[in-house]
């Protein structure tokens, strides 16, 4: 034995005369005994085996019969990769394209094993195929890998392939790189229905789906028939839009094609989940019940659906029927009963979901945080988080902000900065609710800071922008709310909403600057809001512009001619300036119209329940009760009264 380039060749006196001399041309017909044994080996015993009978025969080695046996060891039956990465690395010494493309194929879940390879083929003189390149786009790891397979696909004229061009479409849409998706797909020289199916449902996944309806217009102009994956991209854009007459027109299509039929689960699912976010609840019903075949998927999409729109008697119906539950499905109705306040019934879904040996996820804990934010809990809120931390759960950006907004809207507001600051990670969302929290609870100048921190690691995107400018109106900062007005589009590339100009006229309008708020109004690009002239006619009523509020007035009704606020607020300032007459004839006008001012209720929340008060209102069931602690505190505050007064005549007489 003595070693030979990369590996060990066998060679000895007794068979040095009876080696074989391999023959390339005779080799592919597999017609050896021992590669015959090789194809038809199932067991790593009977692999042992032949390998050694390999040896004896002077095989090991060749290049031929070692790409048998790394296929057979490394693909065929990848539970024996480690002999073939032993047999790669020392037994052979000339490997070609073909071995190269084996070895790297069989280690794709190791990135760095398999671009190791590359490089050693790279520098062993052999060139990549198209085969070589896809092997190694299985084993990248991360986008700036994949552009370097891009680089050298387009180095050694390999990008002209199909395949190869489709495959790293669909990477750049699955890390969000939409544009150089769109590049590879607009310079293929041949676009075929696979290539459009890959952009549609990428752009659908991503929300683009107006592009992903432009890109189908293109695919039926070039004669490219649809088939179900290219529907499924459709179904998802339509729901996305919430356009459920587009959605119906794709619904139709299927229908009129016995090719595609929407019992195809696949499909099935597809146009519910489209019908469910367009919120047309009767024709997923439909649908959901001509499914012969349903799995978990339509169930849990009918229980959201139902869950969304607040048909929670049918999604706890749907619920209770399913054959099958899994995490999804207790996390939608948990959702649902949160959304509509009902704490008690969402701890008590929550515990069933626990003794059901179903172990809660972050998500399940941030809607739990939600229902306490909610009703004002801050007790419940904290023992959620308690139970967060018993169960080690990592708390991820998602629930952490989730955690800051509950800690924020109960009154905590050092509670929410401890949580912000714990956070490893943290996305715009949760700096956006810690600046918000702050806004609120008028700390603008920390908001201020905590904004020039986040550009740091964070870029702003709108809604942080209405969550500063909010911060800066609330607490007086009007240079610094119109610095960052005003360079929102150059420092951070979006182009101000009615949200932003709402909050630049609340910022005018609480400082005073009525002028300059009413400027804001007449040249903003778009028709201001009921809250926009809402917040100018509060302005007003403290400064006692009557002629601006008046404006104002008239421009709020015409937006909500059916609500009683504005007609309120104007008799209000009426009454306030002593033209009692005017203020009568706004009162006359609601009647007329038939507006009815809502009565205002205080309400208390005890153990998750909301209980509600209204002036005069004894229709609660423990009126009596009620009554009876209203009466004692009452004396008691008279009493207590009493004794003030005569204490403090004591003290004077005293001086």
């Amino acid at each position: 034995m003595h070693w030979c380039g990369r590996g060990i060749r066998f060679l000895s006196s007794s068979s040095k005369n009876t080696r074989i001399n391999w023959d390339p041309t005779a080799s592919l017909e597999l017609n050896h005994p021992t590669l015959v044994l090789l194809e038809k080996c199932c067991t790593r015993d009977h692999f042992k085996q032949i390998l050694g009978q390999m040896m004896r025969n002077n095989l090991i080695g060749q290049t031929f019969p070692m790409s048998r046996l790394l296929l057979y060891s490394s693909i065929s039956h990848p539970e024996n990769l480690d002999m073939a990465i032993l047999l790669f690395n020392h037994y052979t010494p000339h490997p070609n394209l073909y071995i190269y493309n084996t070895m790297i194929n069989s280690l794709s879940f190791s990135m760095n094993q398999s671009f190791a390879l590359y490089n050693s083929m790279l520098q062993s003189g052999i060139y990549p195929d198209k085969h070589t390149l896809l092997y190694l786009l299985q084993a990248s790891q991360c986008i700036s890998e994949a552009k370097q397979i891009h680089c050298h696909a387009v180095v050694v004229g390999l990008l002209s392939y199909g395949y190869l061009q489709n495959s790293l479409i669909k990477m750049y849409l699955e890390n969000g790189l939409v544009g150089l998706a769109y590049q590879v797909f607009w310079h293929m020289p041949v676009l075929d229905a696979v290539s459009f199916n890959i952009m549609i449902v990428g752009y659908a996944k991503r929300g683009y789906s107006l592009e992903a309806l432009e890109l189908f217009r293109e695919m039926v102009g070039l004669g490219l028939e649809p088939d179900e994956f290219t529907i499924v991209g459709l179904l998802v854009s339509c729901g996305q839009l919430g356009n459920a007459r587009l959605g119906k027109s794709v619904h139709a299509w299927i229908e009129q094609r016995k090719s595609i039929s929407s019992s195809n689960l696949i499909l099935g699912n597809a146009l519910l989940d489209m019908y469910v976010k367009c919120k047309k609840l009767e024709s997923a019903q439909r649908i959901f019940d001509a499914l012969v075949e349903k799995d978990i998927i339509s169930w849990n999409t009918m229980i959201a659906g139902y869950a969304k729109v607040g048909e929670l008697d049918l999604a706890h119906t749907f619920f209770n029927q399913m054959p099958r539950k899994n995490l999804f499905s207790w996390n939608s109705l948990i959702s649902g009963y949160s959304q509509k306040g009902d704490y008690m019934m969402v701890m008590s879904l929550f515990n069933c979901m626990v003794v059901n040996n179903v172990r809660p996820d972050s998500v399940t804990m941030a809607i739990l945080v939600h229902a306490a934010a909610e009703i004002g809990g801050l007790e419940q809120g904290k023992l959620i988080h308690s139970l967060v931390v018993r169960m080690q759960m990592k708390v991820d950006a998602f629930l952490g902000s989730a955690l800051i907004d509950m800690y924020c809207k109960c009154g905590s507001i050092e509670r929410a900065f401890k949580v912000f600051r714990g956070l490893t990670e943290k996305d715009v969302n949760v700096w956006t609710t810690m600046i918000t929290g702050f806004a609120y609870h008028g700390y603008g100048s920390k908001a201020l800071e905590l904004f020039s921190e986040m550009q740091v690691d964070v870029m702003p995107n709108e809604v942080t922008c209405v969550a500063i400018l909010s911060a800066c109106s609330h607490n007086g900062l009007v240079d610094e709310g119109i610095e960052i007005f005003n360079s929102m589009k150059e420092n951070y590339g979006i182009e101000p909403g009615i949200e932003h100009y709402g909050c630049l006229v609340d910022l005018f309008a609480r400082s005073g600057r009525l002028a300059e708020a009413k400027e804001v109004v007449d040249k903003m690009p778009m028709k201001p809001s009921r809250s926009i002239w809402g917040s100018i006619v509060g302005a007003c009523r403290a400064h006692g512009n009557m002629e601006l509020a008046e404006r104002a007035l008239t421009e709020l009704l015409k937006l909500e001619p059916d609500e009683p606020g504005g007609y309120i607020l104007l008799s209000n300032i009426y009454a306030t300036l002593g033209r009692w007459s005017c203020s009568d004839k706004i009162r006359e006008r609601m009647e007329r119209r038939g507006v009815k001012k809502n009565a205002g209720c205080s309400s208390v929340v005890i153990d998750g329940v909301f209980h509600d008060f209204v002036a005069a209102d004894k229709q609660h069931p423990r009126w009596e009760e009620i009554q009876s602690i209203l009466n004692c505190l009452k004396n008691e505050m008279k009493s207590s009264a009493d004794f003030s007064f005569n204490f403090l005549q004591m003290s004077l007489d005293l001086c």
